[in-house]
């Protein structure tokens, strides 16, 4: 037990804002349990796309996950020896899941550096509503608008 208080201590690097959305971003980029390598690349890739965009990162974060998140899906039902894609709507914790998977995958595939570049160019395309992330969006909702006959078979 020390004998006097604690002596305050600046912190060794600078962290992101901690919500829900930076923690799963973190959490969906980590590889091998290395979340501090993780989260600096989230931070970078914030930085990154604030100087790009010339706006807060966060806010351009959440106008990416805007874009890419999905509101619609399509589930196989099987009725009468039939399989129909039935269009249903999606849960706010599978949307959000959703539209971070989608775009850290699209960041992976990208051309570039580092992956805090490619992060970056991801979430300015999806800002700006372009980008493979929103592309998946767009033609999930495609597969669903197109199959709302069977929409009766909801369950």
């Amino acid at each position: 037990m020390p004998r006097r208080a604690l002596v305050p201590r600046k912190a060794k690097y600078q962290t992101t804002p901690s919500n829900r959305t930076t923690a799963r971003f973190t959490a969906k980029l980590m590889m091998n349990g290395k979340r501090h390598l993780s989260d600096r690349i989230l931070r970078e890739a914030l930085a990154r796309a604030e100087a790009q965009a010339r706006r807060p990162g966060l806010e351009v974060l959440e106008a990416a996950m805007r874009n890419a998140t999905p509101i619609i899906e399509v589930k196989p039902r099987r009725v009468g020896g039939a399989t129909y894609q039935v269009p249903v709507e999606i849960r706010g914790d599978r949307r959000l899941s959703l539209g971070v998977r989608w775009l850290v995958q699209a960041a992976r595939k990208r051309n570039g550096k580092s992956m805090s570049e490619k992060l970056a160019a991801e979430f300015v395309d999806a800002m700006n509503g372009l980008g493979a992330a929103v592309k998946r969006r767009e033609d999930t909702h495609k597969m669903a608008d197109a199959n709302k006959a069977f929409s009766h078979f909801k369950w």
